[in-house]
């Protein structure tokens, strides 16, 4: 156990050497007026520095601020570079693209070689793009809808799905409640959405067999609330439930396509009836997929009969545009490979024993999680089962410490929890770099 007044004193400490560091990141933080809150968008001020690190470029694994800063990058984007920052392939058919227009809305050649790459990949043969993983779940939700003519679907407690309104319905004492956080709802989510805790296979089946609801959206793993492994057979039984009661499967697979290729539904199974895959898909180009069974397809084309023309609700005028599809036709060819996987599975495992070891070492009770390429420590000392133990978990003061820590030793985290991402391009001794500041930060906040 880690007392608070460590935690606070290296915290202290850690902001004064974060100022000494980056006089230009407060410079510019106090010239960026015209942003709401100084930054392009607010949740570039959830980062547990002072001010946000201001960044000037970033290749591979490494990014460098504008003062110079060298860190070696676990956040990558949180997922948007986790193939790394701009892979010479990509950065070079973006600027071929650029040369040659950017959006059409219409449909380009390239666009025919990506919907057989995505079918190849992930094992489903229908695809459409949007602009954002948040978008593509939103008509993911619109579609299970219309197919099945059932309102409602149901989401895991502590779940998140991007800017989806339906998906932001927690637990709270047991009974399903609007999440707090949330800005400007007017309507009551909860009508339309059942929530249970992961890995709750009775409380799945008894929803389920109501009958009434239209699909489950889930991350096979969860990944937005710490990294909740799904139990043995979980989902398996969440396959079978699905089938039984007529209810369409839903994986956003944009954060587990760090499983392996193909995502975690290919590597691990089940198969889902549709998928959704954004951020790294396009390499950090704003574009996302979501794909879906011949069954789910012949279901939509009846649906569609039987509406009049004009707006469904889904897409965007931005959808599918010329520089999206060329970036995701690279990257499924060129840097999405098997052989990317394998250095990104190699380098994971290092990191894993790595902070395993340091752990042991420290004889602190925290543990370490895997999701493929995706690595988390946890200030715990049990895996959390579901979203609300992984939320009694948490730990912010601490996290945020040890997060400003490794900062002023050149290591960047996401800056939510504790995840490490590793790319095809991270190097070993930047894995080891990352061990060795982890397990000094460690030694301060048991001084």
């Amino acid at each position: 156990m880690i007392a608070g007044a460590a935690i606070t004193r290296v915290a202290a400490r850690e902001a004064e050497r974060f100022r000494t560091l980056n006089p230009r990141a407060f410079a510019h933080h106090a010239a960026a007026k015209g942003w709401f809150q100084a930054v392009p968008f607010h949740w570039m001020t959830d980062w547990p520095s002072p001010v946000p690190i201001v960044a000037a470029s970033a290749r591979g694994a490494t990014l460098t601020s504008i003062d110079g800063q060298r860190y070696d990058d676990f956040c990558l984007g949180d997922t948007a570079s986790l193939f790394g920052h701009s892979p010479q392939p990509l950065a070079a058919a973006l600027a071929q693209q650029a040369s040659e227009g950017l959006s059409y809305m219409l449909p380009t050649e390239r666009g025919a070689a990506l919907a057989e790459r995505l079918a190849a990949t992930f094992g489903l043969p229908l695809w459409q793009v949007t602009t954002t993983a948040s978008e593509a779940n939103r008509a993911v939700i619109r579609w299970c809808r219309g197919i099945t003519g059932r309102a409602k679907i149901l989401i895991f407690n502590g779940a998140y799905h991007g800017a989806v309104d339906d998906a932001f319905v927690d637990l709270t004492a047991g009974r399903p409640a609007m999440r707090a956080s949330l800005v400007g709802q007017v309507h009551d989510l909860t009508a339309t959405t059942e929530v249970v805790e992961f890995n709750d296979e009775d409380a799945l089946a008894s929803a389920l067999r109501r009958g009434d609801i239209a699909c489950v959206l889930a991350e096979p793993v969860m990944t937005n609330i710490g990294m909740v492994p799904d139990a043995p057979g979980f989902l398996g039984a969440l396959r079978a439930l699905c089938d039984e009661t007529g209810t369409l499967l839903v994986f956003d697979e944009t954060h587990t396509v760090s499983s392996g290729h193909g995502g975690h539904g290919v590597t691990h199974g089940p198969r889902p009836d549709l998928m959704v895959i954004g951020k790294s898909i396009g390499g950090g180009i704003p574009c996302a997929v979501y794909g879906f069974s011949a069954a789910v397809g012949d279901h939509m084309v009846a649906l569609n009969r039987t509406r009049p023309p004009g707006h469904s609700g889904i897409g965007t005028t931005l959808s599918a545009n010329a520089l999206a599809i060329t970036a995701m036709d690279t990257m499924l060819a060129e840097v999405i490979t098997p052989a990317a996987y394998d250095q990104m599975l190699r380098g994971a495992a290092r990191l894993v024993a790595g902070l395993e070891q340091e752990i042991a070492r420290a004889a602190v009770d925290w543990h370490v999680t895997q999701v493929g390429a995706r690595v988390e420590f946890l200030t715990c000392p049990t895996p959390p089962r579901n979203g609300r133990e992984a939320r009694a978990a948490m730990q912010p003061e601490l996290e945020a410490a040890i997060h400003l820590f490794l900062a002023n030793r050149g290591i960047l985290l996401a800056p939510f929890h504790n995840m490490m991402l590793v790319s095809p391009v991270t190097g070993d001794d930047q894995i080891d770099r990352l061990v060795g500041a982890f397990a000094d930060c460690v030694s301060a906040l048991k001084e």
